[in-house]
Parts: C-alpha cells; sequence; structure tokens
C-alpha cells in the first residue's frame, strides 16, 4: 500500500516536472519521421496481465522487424537514437506507473513471448508490478551496444543477457524495501547522466563461444535448482551439449541452437528427464 502511494505521488510529479521536455520530443519526433509520437507496444504485467507500456515512437513508423532491439537497428531514426540514449523515450512509462500498470521499481516489463520461454522464473518475477527501473536494468543500460558485439544478438540475449538479468531481479524482489526502491531510482538518475556508472551493479558478460554460452545457461539453472531447493538430472541437458560441441567441430553453427535450460518447462523439482522438441 506505501509503495503503491509513493508510486502515484512520485508519478505523478516527475510527469508534471517532464512535460515540457515531453512537448520538445514530440515536435522533434513529428517534424523528422512521419508518423504517430507515441509507440505502444503489450507487454507482461503483475499476474501475467498484459498491457500496453508507452514511449515515445524511436522507429520509423509500421516498418516490420522484431520486437526486440538487438544492437544497432536500421528501424532507429536519428531523433530516436538520441532519445534512446539519454532515456527520454522511457518517460511516457510515468503513466503507466500512474495507472497501476506499473512501479517505478521493479522487473523492466517484457514481451509475452520471453515471459512464456522463461515462465517458470517469471511467475516468481511477475508477483509484482514491473517496474520502470531496477539493478538489472542499471547493469545493462548499455545491453544495446553490448549485443552490437555478439556474434548472435539473439542467441547471446536469451543465453546470457536474460538469465543474468532474471537472476539479479529476483535477488533484488526478496530484499526490496522503501530505501533499497529509493536509491535505485537515485542511481538511475545518475546512471541516465554518467552511463558509465553503471559498472557499480557489476560487469556485463563478455562475449563467448556458444559452447561456453550452453554451459553457462546450465550453470544458471543449476544454481537456481539450489535456490529453489531442488535438483537438476544433468542426463537431461547431456545430449544437447554433447550435440552442440559436435556441431562447432563440423563448423556448422547454423543449426546447432545451444541448449537453454532456464527455458526447459521440464526444469520442475524431481521432474524427470523428457524428450525435448527443437523449434527454431
Amino acid at each position: 500500500m506505501v509503495k503503491r502511494s509513493v508510486d502515484i505521488a512520485v508519478s505523478a510529479a516527475l510527469l508534471l516536472i517532464a512535460l515540457p521536455v515531453l512537448a520538445v520530443a514530440a515536435v522533434m519526433i513529428l517534424t523528422t519521421s512521419p508518423g504517430p509520437v507515441l509507440f505502444r507496444q503489450t507487454r507482461m504485467g503483475r499476474g501475467f496481465r498484459p498491457f500496453q507500456i508507452i514511449k515515445l515512437r524511436t522507429m520509423v513508423h509500421a516498418e516490420a522487424g522484431l520486437a526486440y532491439t538487438l544492437g544497432p537497428d536500421p528501424r532507429i531514426t536519428q531523433i530516436g537514437r538520441w532519445l534512446r540514449r539519454t532515456k527520454v523515450d522511457e518517460l511516457p512509462q510515468l503513466w503507466n506507473v500512474l495507472r497501476g500498470d506499473m512501479s517505478l521499481v521493479g522487473p523492466r516489463p517484457v514481451v509475452p513471448e520471453l515471459t512464456s520461454e522463461f515462465r517458470e522464473f517469471y511467475v516468481h518475477l511477475l508477483r509484482a508490478r514491473p517496474g520502470l527501473t531496477d539493478p538489472a536494468s542499471l547493469k545493462y543500460s548499455q545491453e544495446n551496444r553490448l549485443l552490437a558485439r555478439a556474434e548472435d544478438p539473439m542467441r547471446f540475449f536469451k543465453t546470457v543477457v536474460t538469465p543474468d538479468k532474471i537472476q539479479i531481479s529476483r535477488e533484488y524482489m526478496d530484499r526490496a524495501n522503501l530505501w533499497t526502491d529509493t536509491v535505485t531510482l537515485a542511481m538511475t538518475a545518475v546512471i541516465c547522466c554518467f552511463p558509465a556508472m553503471s559498472r557499480i551493479y557489476g560487469q556485463l558478460p563478455e562475449l563467448m563461444s556458444q559452447r561456453a554460452m550452453a554451459e553457462m545457461a546450465l550453470s544458471g539453472a543449476k544454481c537456481f535448482a539450489e535456490t529453489a531447493g531442488s535438483q537438476v538430472d544433468e542426463s537431461i541437458f547431456s545430449h544437447n551439449l554433447a550435440h552442440l560441441e559436435a556441431a562447432v567441430e563440423e563448423g556448422d553453427r547454423k543449426d546447432a541452437l545451444p541448449w537453454i535450460p532456464l527455458q526447459n518447462q521440464n526444469f520442475r523439482a524431481g521432474s524427470a528427464p523428457a524428450t525435448v522438441e527443437e523449434s527454431a
């Protein structure tokens, strides 16, 4: 109740303060790119209830493409790059906070597809409202630059970045209070002005081989199992790791999708190994 009251008061105040900035940004968008000022996208909210997140439009209107922005994207406009770099494009989400879709601090809202792939973990994370910011989003405030250097950005995003974000958000949720939320909001303002300060939240993961990503995902699954008091049957993953290793040795990376334990829907306490269907 206290958290919600703070969300309403602070988001309303920040919206009033941000109105001049939003007005200038709206004019810049309208005069440089045809289309609406605002961008809406379905994200998953508390209790797996979808909602429409609101941002300033930073891409060419109605341009087809992925729901994710992984590194440099030709759809991003010149003004959009500046809006993203300064995080001004995120300011309309204060309206989502005021409406009750989001909180000021909480796990960042993601597209429904991602919550389906990692449902085992979002069952825990989405007990709370998703937020404008949290330690995971602060650590990865320069995520696009990291993904731009990856050999396979989507694979790196799903096997390394997303599991790390989930773990950070989970740990924060378990100890969050009004004081930690206040510190997180203050650090968000600091990192928006000085992006290098994001290192306070840990070093970004290094780019790695395909097999290393699969092994890291397995390690993350074991860590989660220990936290949850369950066991991981390594036989579930051994075949997939062996298949990946053989494919890499043959140089055939195109069809060698690394096994992602965090996405395994049979990964539950006491679950037996099951036949896994590969999907694109």
